[in-house]
């Protein structure tokens, strides 16, 4: 027992002697690093001078160097209650501060005095009132004046109840406006950033928030040794500036001849991409929803004023996403005849046609009991070679060739021209169109008929303007990119965007013969395109019309591809018109004269030259017969015609529309998801566009909003 209790004492012994020594050593610490430990707590007290310095966000330039997004410094106005009130003793009739200082600010900016005397007074505790925010330089500089000049005429007076005022309590806190030089030009790309400019929505500011976001600095005020206030200055790292691959005058370009259009025809949608086929870099990408960058929720520009105001807050709220909406990159549509080129490519790669041969066109095909009319329904077009079904738009011609090719090699060329994946585009909302098409395991002879000509599938803009550059450019397939560099705020290069390959689509000889066939549609005695031709220069493209669910509705999507020079490309311009504000039946020299304005105007300005001695017919000299649908199922002539073809005047080309004669199982109007499930005519597809309130932008997702879904055979359109 004795020994037990000396074994306890001694224990408590040893632990008491250990916490002392443990009191001495942190006393020892403490003391050492006292001055240490002083700043850090007075770095976060608020009666010493501790701030947020603000960042800039980084620029955003076209590629010639044009400001396409800025921040300007503003100044918020901060008012110290404490430091004002401190001067205040109203029962002793003391008043150093509160007069003097509202005074200022009334005449300075116009404030109201009462109002700003009453709040200080409510917040008299108070060392942080933001008052107002994002005032100008000149409107601080103008501040500062009124106080230097107010304190001088206070310390001068020889009353001693004024000699005492001053105007004090007052500082002005530094933040970052962003702003749009150009308002709404390139919106759908360039996107907005949020009021405090820490979070992109939508373009360039969204895909590149974390480039352009720079970090924060810190100004620490603390106590020296001798008790004199001092502070320490961590300073901001500014965002880096992104250069576009965008050419402001050619977008501008591009952008007026959009509202020449919708101010005088008009449809539901409009887009335009102008693109380098040599490199993937988008010059320029428009749509008809542009919208005062600077004022992003501002709907005025799409509705009235009385619809505006009916509108609840989820429908202001769904308004607003459209008008944000980039209709080139998130929405979908049947290509129509564009992609002809595709499935000839294709033939010609695999070594199934040589391109010299002569295909018999008797105005349709009969596939699996289903027959599929072409554009020219009575009698057809005749003997036709490979590049002349190209130039007249003859569906037939393409039926033929893919039946030869098969489902393996067609579909392997799909995937390969890149319409059953995303681009990549460095853009937010890129539609996912891999559950807007058929496979080789899904698509039955019609599906396949029919897809060779751009029906019953659905791809975007970007993807289809990528597809054809590769067939352009030799082919070579480039991810499609909206920016070149990235800059630091000294100007120095930190990332260059080089080119991305990603892979081999056709051979030379392959390309060059499409070219020719291109250059022939605009320029030849029979092509379809002869709305598109720009004086003294040899260019190419295809025209398409295609007609959106639900069939027999009278609603089209026209469309013109078209590039220049023909030998060496250099600039490609793709045109989609989403139903035309017209009493006639839409068609594709709609397109294909906007396609002809824009680059009238840019291929001088890009440095393309004309040609001295390109021959070709005048565009208004002889087109094709009128476009027109036929509501005959027999399969022998177009004897019953709809007032489109027997009414309409206009000489425009019947180059692309076509109904396949479908019997009593015809294929119905959708097509296969992507999980096996069906798409309704509505286009839905199930992959939800979430709608993410902090971002403020219309979120990636799938969109079919043009001819939303595929699989129809009861009526097709080609071109």
């Amino acid at each position: 027992m004795h020994n037990l209790q000396t074994k306890l004492a001694v224990t408590v012994l040893v632990i008491t002697l250990a916490l002392f020594a443990l009191v001495l050593v942190l006393y020892d610490i403490i003391k050492e690093n006292n001055e240490e430990y002083s700043q850090i707590v007075l770095s976060q007290h608020s009666s010493y001078d501790s701030r947020t310095i603000p960042y800039k966000r980084g620029d955003i330039v076209d590629r010639n160097g044009t400001y396409l997004a800025v921040s300007d410094k503003v100044y918020n106005l901060i008012i110290d209650a404490t430091q004002i009130m401190a001067g205040y003793d109203p029962e002793n009739g003391v008043d150093k501060y509160l007069d003097a200082t509202t005074t200022a600010l009334s005449t300075a900016f116009g404030y109201d005095k009462t109002e700003l005397t009453n709040l200080i007074l409510e917040n008299r505790e108070s060392p942080y009132i933001r008052y107002a925010r994002q005032l100008t330089v000149d409107q601080k500089e103008a501040f500062e004046a009124t106080k230097e000049e107010m304190n001088k005429q206070f310390a001068s007076s020889k009353i001693a109840s004024e000699k005492n005022k001053k105007v004090y309590g007052i500082w002005f806190e530094e933040e970052y406006k962003r702003s749009y030089p150009y308002n709404e030009s390139a919106s759908t790309v360039l996107g907005f950033a949020s009021s405090d400019g820490t979070t992109g929505n939508g373009g360039i500011e969204q895909s590149y928030n974390s480039v352009l976001t720079g970090t924060n600095g810190r100004e620490y005020g603390y106590l020296n040794d001798d008790s004199n206030l001092e502070t320490v200055i961590k300073p901001a790292v500014n965002g880096n500036t992104v250069v576009s691959t965008i050419d402001l005058n050619v977008q501008q370009i591009v952008e007026k001849y959009i509202k020449e259009w919708m101010e005088t025809t008009g449809s539901e949608n409009i887009g335009v991409i102008v693109m380098d086929p040599n490199n993937g870099e988008i010059l320029a990408m428009a749509t008809d929803r542009m919208y005062n960058l600077n004022d992003p929720r501002d709907l005025t520009a799409q509705y009235t004023a009385e619809e505006i105001a009916a509108m609840s807050e989820e429908e202001q709220t769904e308004a607003w996403y459209q008008m944000w909406r980039n209709y080139c990159v998130s929405d979908t549509y049947e290509p129509g005849s564009p992609s002809k080129i595709f499935t000839i490519a294709a033939a010609l790669e695999e070594g199934i046609i040589s391109g010299n041969e002569t295909f018999f066109c008797d105005g349709g095909q009969d596939v699996a009991g289903t027959y599929i009319k072409c554009v020219n329904r009575v009698g057809g077009h005749g003997n036709l070679t490979v590049a002349e079904s190209l130039m007249v738009s003859c569906n037939d011609v393409l039926m033929q060739i893919v039946s030869r090719e098969g489902k393996e090699i067609f579909y392997k060329y799909q995937d390969m021209f890149g319409f059953t994946q995303k681009t990549g585009i460095d853009l937010p909302g890129e539609a996912d169109t891999s559950g807007l098409g058929y496979t080789v395991d899904t698509a039955g002879p019609v599906d396949m008929a029919t897809n060779s000509f751009g029906q019953n599938y659905n791809c975007t803009m970007i993807q289809m303007a990528a597809a054809y550059c590769s067939v352009l450019n030799g082919g070579s397939y480039y991810e499609p990119h909206i920016v070149k560099q990235i800059l630091n705020s000294q100007g120095s290069v930190v990332k260059k965007v080089e080119p991305l390959l990603v892979r081999e689509t056709v051979s030379q000889s392959t390309s060059d013969f499409i070219k020719d066939a291109l250059f022939q549609t605009v320029y030849g005695e029979k092509g379809t395109g002869k709305a598109a031709q720009v004086e003294g220069y040899e260019l190419g493209g295809k025209t398409g019309t295609a007609e959106k669910l639900p069939r027999k509705s009278g609603n089209y999507v026209v469309s013109f591809c078209g590039f220049a020079p023909v030998e060496r490309p250099e600039v490609l311009v793709y045109v989609v018109v989403d139903q035309p504000h017209v009493e006639d039946q839409p068609h594709s020299t709609y397109a294909s004269e906007i396609f002809a304005k824009i680059m009238k105007e840019i291929l001088p300005y890009l440095n393309v030259f004309p040609e001295t001695d390109v021959a070709g017919d005048e565009a208004d000299a002889v087109l094709p017969e009128e476009e027109g649908i036929t509501d005959n199922t027999s399969g022998e002539g177009a004897e019953e015609q709809t007032e489109a073809e027997t009414e309409s005047a206009e000489p425009y080309p019947d180059e692309e529309l076509v109904i396949p004669e479908v019997g009593d199982s015809g294929a119905p109007d959708r097509v296969p998801g992507d999980d096996g499930q069906t798409v309704s005519q509505s286009g839905e597809t199930g992959a939800e566009e979430t709608k993410e309130m902090e971002s403020e932008t219309a979120s990636e997702g799938t969109s079919s909003s043009q001819t939303d879904g595929a699989g129809q055979a009861e009526e097709s359109s080609g071109a």
